[in-house]
């Protein structure tokens, strides 16, 4: 295959020869076993739509749709309108709201699994009290439950803002989970992702905090399915891990350590809810059916190679990694865009994005690799790279 030259940091260039041949990942297979596993799943924008980065998200339904099929496709559970959907960053609730309605539908249709986000996001920004905060938790955790989804309920802006304290956590997060009807899964979010969530659960001291957060676990053990950890910090997870009531999950949300902390030790192990296996789906599905098998070695040798472009993807700023997912799924031919709500495909540098067309083509994640190298060529030379 002809090589492309590709941009690095500094202004410099180096050419790289896409690999021949795409990896083969096949969908179906045994239902995955070991590990309950979700890919945090981004939206599709709408590229014809006339709109601007503060107007609503106009999103390309049919597509959106088609990949959270490729996802299920694959024996993955999606996690809906979480943050790698851009909630907060071009999906307004009204917009979360709808796909959240038809991604539920759609899953019923074709009996996958989801799970979907309850924010608080349909409030203006701003200060608000309690019993505010309260009650847009409420109407979202009302119409996930409606759906028949499992809810996830998501650290809000609007309760960091509002809580003076470690007790108006506890007093909110104790209605909601007695108001829920079906155990949630909680999502600590840390303020890499969303610099507006510094000091929740009411402390920016780690230590404190992650003291709230397991007294609220301990006071509604039977009202939690889980919980999901996204400080990128894997000695703070195994440490939280361990100290879980029985029955009560920990989905790794860290996109810098997942193989290490999937596969777990003599003490335990944590399920999976990443935005990372959004791109990785296939990859990240074959290797859950490895560990199936008691293949520690054979799974970790599939998923170690992905943390370089996991790392790559994440890297500070972290909440723009939206950008680098989207890219991806253009490269691969879910989508015949690189487009994104809130223009948020302008959030990283062709150097970037160069480089994780490498690492993912080095991987083989892309079915086509022609068409990748073909789509990254126009890219090239939108930006003036001539080739």
């Amino acid at each position: 295959m002809t090589a492309l030259l590709l941009p690095s940091p500094g202004g410099a260039t180096r050419l790289y020869t896409p690999r021949a041949e795409p990896a083969r990942f096949v969908a179906g297979g045994a239902p995955l076993a070991s590990r309950t596993v979700f890919s945090a799943a981004h939206v599709v924008a709408d590229p014809y739509a006339d709109t601007s980065p503060d107007g609503p998200a106009a999103v390309d339904w049919d597509a959106t749709l088609a990949f959270r099929r490729h996802l299920w496709s694959h024996g993955l559970g999606v996690a809906e309108a979480m943050d790698t959907a851009q909630r907060g960053m071009g999906l307004d609730w009204a917009g979360a709201a709808e796909l959240i309605r038809r991604s539920a539908a759609e899953a019923k249709a074709v009996g996958g699994l989801i799970a979907c986000g309850v924010g608080t996001d349909q409030l203006a920004p701003g200060t608000h009290s309690l019993e505010t905060v309260r009650a847009a938790y409420e109407e979202q955790l009302a119409l996930v439950e409606e759906t028949g989804s499992r809810a996830i309920l998501m650290a809000s802006r609007a309760l960091a803002a509002a809580a003076d304290g470690p007790e108006d956590y506890l007093a909110v997060y104790a209605h909601l989970l007695r108001q829920a009807t079906e155990p949630v899964v909680l999502h600590w979010l840390g303020p890499m992702f969303d610099p507006a969530l510094d000091g929740y659960w009411g402390s920016a001291d780690l230590d404190a905090a992650t003291e709230t957060f397991l007294q609220v676990i301990a006071e509604h053990p039977d009202k939690v399915d889980g919980i999901k950890i996204s400080l990128l910090d894997a000695e703070r997870e195994i440490a939280v891990r361990r100290r879980l009531p029985r029955g009560v999950r920990c989905y790794t949300g860290d996109d810098f350590n997942y193989p290490e902390l999937i596969a777990g030790d003599e003490q335990g192990f944590s399920h999976a809810l990443l935005g990372i296996f959004d791109p990785l789906g296939p990859l990240a599905a074959e290797a859950v059916r490895v560990l199936d098998t008691g293949d520690t070695k054979g799974f970790r040798e599939l998923l170690d190679p992905t943390v370089e472009l996991s790392r790559h993807l994440f890297q500070t700023p972290t909440r723009f990694y939206k950008t680098g997912v989207v890219f991806l799924s253009w490269l691969a031919g879910h989508q015949g865009h690189f487009s994104m709500i809130g223009g948020l495909q302008s959030a990283r540098s062709l150097p970037h994005l160069a480089r994780a067309y490498e690492l993912a083509d080095g991987l083989g994640l892309f079915p086509d690799p022609a068409r990748a190298a073909a789509r990254m060529r126009s890219l090239l030379g939108v930006y003036g790279v001539d080739q």
